[in-house]
C-alpha cells in the first residue's frame, strides 16, 4: 500500500482515541486498550500520556474533547488513483468487490504499462462470462461449505462428470490461473477453472471418497549473493509463504522457504527467475529438478 504519514499507526490510534470519547468512551483503561491495539505496544503509553498533559492539544486532564465531529481520514488523489488501478484488475471482480470512486479519478497504472516476462501468456480469461459464473459458483460453494457437481474437460478434450467438496481456491502468478483444490473425489484433486464446463451445487451430503492426494510440504533452501538487491527481491518474491532468513557472511543470506510439494514446478521457475544470485542447496530433490531446468535450457540454447 502506498504509504502516508498521516495514516501511520500513531494517527491511526489517536483517531481512535478521539473517536471513542466522542461517543462517550473516555475511561483511561478503554483508551490505554485502543492505543495498545492500533499503535505499537512500547508507544502506548507516551501516545495517552501526551494527550492527557495537552502536549497535544486533543484531550483535557479529564479526558474531554474540544472536538465536535470525530476525525476522518479522507483519501488522498494518489491513493485514489492506486485504488483505480486496483479496480480496473479483471481478477477482483470476481470475488464480488466494488470500490467507489469517483468517475474523474484516473488510474495510477494500467496493464499496458508493464510487462511480466517471468509468466505464462495462456492465463484464465477472467473477463468471460462463463468463467466468472464458474469462479462466483466456486466461492460460494467455499463459503457455504456445500459439495458441487462439476463437469470440466480433461486434457484429452473428453467431458468428465464428478462431485467434490471445495477445499479452497489457489492462484498461481506464474500460470496465471485459479485453480480449486477438491476433496471426497479420488480421482481429481486439483482443477483449473478454466477447463470446467459446468458447475452447480449439490443439494445435501455426497458419499465422500477418501483422497490419494495429500499435502506433503518441504523447506527450501536458497543460498543468496546479495548483489542488485537480490535479498530484498527474494523476500518480496516469496513474501506470501512462511520463511526464515539468515546471515552467513558478508553479502550472503540463507533463506529458508517452506511450501507444498505438489507446487515444486513453479516453486523451480519462481528460483530460476533470480539467475546466479540465488543457488539452491536444499533439499535434494529441488537441486536436481533446478539442474534438469537448467540442462533443458542449454539444449534449447536460452540463456
Amino acid at each position: 500500500m502506498i504509504f502516508s504519514e498521516l495514516y501511520s499507526a500513531y494517527y491511526t490510534a489517536v483517531a481512535r482515541i478521539l473517536s471513542a470519547v466522542l461517543a462517550g468512551e473516555n475511561d483511561e483503561k478503554r483508551l490505554r486498550e485502543i492505543a495498545e491495539r492500533y499503535a505499537f505496544r512500547e508507544s502506548a503509553l507516551n501516545i495517552l500520556s501526551s494527550l492527557k498533559s495537552q502536549r497535544w492539544q486533543l484531550l483535557t486532564e479529564a479526558l474531554q474533547t474540544p472536538l465536535r465531529h470525530a476525525p476522518t481520514m479522507p483519501l488522498t488523489l494518489l491513493e485514489l488513483r492506486w485504488l483505480k488501478s486496483i479496480e480496473d484488475d479483471p481478477r477482483l471482480r470476481l470475488f464480488g468487490v466494488t470500490i467507489d470512486l469517483p468517475s474523474d479519478v484516473e488510474p495510477l497504472f494500467c496493464k499496458d504499462d508493464y510487462r511480466v516476462f517471468d509468466c505464462y501468456a495462456d492465463g484464465d480469461p477472467y473477463e468471460d462470462p462463463h468463467y466468472q459464473e464458474v469462479f462466483r459458483t466456486v466461492l460460494d460453494a467455499l463459503r457455504a461449505k456445500a459439495p458441487l457437481k462439476i463437469n470440466m474437460l480433461n486434457r484429452r478434450g473428453g467431458e468428465i462428470f464428478f462431485r467434490c467438496y471445495p477445499k479452497r481456491l489457489e492462484y498461481s502468478e506464474k500460470d496465471d490461473k485459479f485453480r480449486l483444490i477438491t476433496d471426497g473425489c479420488r480421482f481429481i484433486q486439483v482443477l483449473n477453472l478454466a477447463r470446467i464446463v459446468q458447475c452447480v451445487r449439490c443439494d445435501g451430503e455426497i458419499r465422500y471418497r477418501p483422497s490419494r492426494w495429500t499435502e506433503k510440504h518441504d523447506t527450501l533452501t536458497l543460498e543468496i549473493l546479495d548483489e542488485r538487491n537480490a535479498l530484498e527481491r527474494c523476500m518480496l518474491h516469496f513474501a506470501h509463504f512462511e520463511k526464515q532468513a539468515e546471515r552467513i557472511g558478508e553479502n550472503r543470506y540463507l533463506l529458508k522457504i517452506r511450501y507444498d510439494c505438489n507446487d515444486e514446478p513453479e516453486m523451480v521457475i519462481r528460483v530460476l527467475s533470480f539467475g546466479s544470485m540465488v543457488r539452491v542447496t536444499e533439499p535434494p530433490r529441488m537441486v536436481e529438478l533446478v539442474k534438469e531446468k537448467l540442462i533443458q535450457q542449454m539444449e534449447c540454447h536460452l540463456r
